[in-house]
C-alpha cells in the first residue's frame, strides 16, 4: 500500500506473530490457470492468528485461512519482505518463508513484494535500509549490495523449495528507490535506473522462470513513470504493477481503463493491480483508526458487503476489458485482535478486510471466482 505514509497522515500500522505448516510444499498448482490472477496479500495472517483471530469461512466454520482463499479462488499468494525490521518480529525472511510455504502447501502461486528497507516503502518513503545507509552516496557500492541481497535471498528461497512466480522490486517506488527520510525530487535517474537494473540483474541470474514486477502507487503516475524509467534504460522486466484505491486516484472507475489501456498498449507489458480495497462498513471495531473511512466510498458503491462485493466485480471487469491480468486484493485478513499497532490496538483495516467482526468471511470474498460478476 502504498499506501503507506498514507497510513501516517492517518495515524496507522501494525505489529503482530504466526504458525506455519510443516508439510513439505508441493510443486505450485495455480487455481484458476495464470491467465488472470486473483490475488490476495496476506502478509498480516501469521501475525493475526498469533494475537488470537480464527478464521471462518463463508459457511461459519472455522479454517485455514489460505485455505478459504483457495477454495475461493484464489490463485496468487502476494508477502512483503522487509531488510531488517527490529520493531516488529514479522516480514522478515523467517515469517515471509512461512508465509510462502502456506501457498505453496495450498496450490497457489507466490509474488514476493521486496521492500528495500527495514520498515513500509511507499510514495512517501523509501527509507534505506540502516545496514546499508553508508553507502548511500555510492550508487556502484550499493548497487553491488543490492544485487547480492536480492540474489541470496531467491536463492535461498529456491534451495528450501519456496521460490516465487514473481518478484517485485520495491513498493510502490513512485520515488527514488534507497533514500534517507526526506524524498529527493525530482528523480535522480541515473542512480535510480542503475540500482534498480542491479535487483532485476540478480533475478534473471538466479533463475530464468521468476518474472519481474515493478510497482507504482496509483495509475497517473505509471504513466509518467514507466515513460522515464524507459527513458532512462529501465526495461527488462515482466509486469507493471499498480496501486489503485479510488479514494486517492484521480481516476474513477468510470475513467480507469483509459491509463490501463495507454500502459499495456505502450510498453507491452503484462499489467496487474497488485493493491486495492474498499470498505464494507465505516464502523470502528477498536482504538486503531481506519485508513479507509467516509471520503473512500464511492458513488453506487455503499460501504457493505454488498457494496465491496460490486466494487471489486467493477475492477475486476474492467482490467479484463482492457487485457490486464491480475487483481490483488491487499491484506484482506487483517481484522481486528486485542494486538496493537505503533499508533492503537487493534487493526487500522478491519472495516475493509474481507472478514467481519466475528473473523467470518465476507460476501466479497465471492469475487475470486473469476466467472462471478
Amino acid at each position: 500500500m502504498k499506501r503507506f505514509t498514507y497510513l501516517l497522515i492517518l495515524i496507522v500500522l501494525t505489529v503482530v506473530s504466526c504458525q506455519p505448516s510443516s508439510k513439505t510444499p508441493d510443486p505450485v498448482t495455480p487455481i484458476n490457470n495464470t491467465d488472470f490472477y486473483l490475488g490476495a496479500d496476506l502478509s498480516y495472517v501469521n501475525e493475526m492468528e498469533d494475537c488470537g483471530a480464527q478464521y471462518k469461512n463463508q459457511d461459519g466454520e472455522l479454517e485455514d485461512p489460505f485455505l478459504i482463499f483457495e477454495n475461493a479462488g484464489t490463485n496468487l499468494i502476494r508477502v512483503r519482505l522487509w531488510h531488517n525490521p527490529t520493531w516488529t518480529n514479522y516480514s522478515n525472511i523467517s515469517d515471509v518463508k512461512k508465509t510462502i510455504l502456506r501457498a505453496k502447501n495450498s496450490g497457489m502461486s507466490v509474488l514476493l513484494d521486496f521492500h528495500f528497507s527495514d520498515t513500509w516503502a511507499d510514495p512517501n518513503s523509501q527509507l534505506i535500509p540502516n545496514e546499508w545507509s553508508s553507502l548511500i552516496n555510492d550508487t556502484e557500492a550499493l548497487g553491488d549490495v543490492v544485487y547480492n541481497y536480492t540474489y541470496n535471498i531467491l536463492s535461498e528461497l529456491i534451495a528450501e523449495n519456496l521460490k516465487p512466480d514473481i518478484v517485485q522490486l520495491g513498493n510502490e517506488i513512485n520515488a527514488m528507490i534507497l533514500q534517507d527520510e526526506i524524498l529527493e525530487w525530482p528523480i535522480n535517474w541515473e542512480r535510480n535506473s542503475s540500482l534498480i537494473n542491479k535487483a532485476i540483474s540478480a533475478v534473471r541470474d538466479v533463475s530464468e522462470d521468476i518474472e519481474v514486477m515493478l510497482h507504482i502507487a496509483q495509475p497517473e503516475n505509471g504513466l509518467w513513470w514507466f515513460e522515464q524509467a524507459f527513458q532512462n534504460g529501465i526495461e527488462d522486466f515482466d509486469w507493471i504493477g499498480l496501486s489503485y484505491y479510488p479514494v486517492w486516484s484521480s481516476y474513477g472507475l468510470e475513467t480507469l481503463e483509459e491509463p490501463l489501456s495507454v500502459l499495456i498498449q505502450t510498453y507491452d507489458k503484462r499489467l496487474m493491480i497488485v493493491e486495492t480495497a474498499y470498505p464494507f462498513s465505516l464502523i470502528n471495531q477498536d482504538s486503531a483508526n481506519n485508513i479507509l473511512g467516509a471520503s473512500s466510498v464511492i458513488e453506487n458503491y455503499p460501504p457493505t458487503q454488498e457494496g465491496q462485493l460490486n466494487y471489486l466485480n467493477s475492477l475486476k471487469n474492467i482490467l479484463k476489458n482492457v487485457g490486464a491480468e491480475g487483481l490483488v486484493y491487499w491484506e484482506p485478513a487483517w481484522v481486528s485482535t486485542s494486538c496493537s499497532t505503533q499508533w492503537g490496538v487493534g487493526s487500522h483495516w478491519e472495516n475493509a478486510a474481507l472478514f467481519d467482526a466475528n473473523y467470518k468471511a465476507n460476501l466479497a470474498l465471492s469475487f475470486y471466482n473469476l466467472d462471478t460478476d
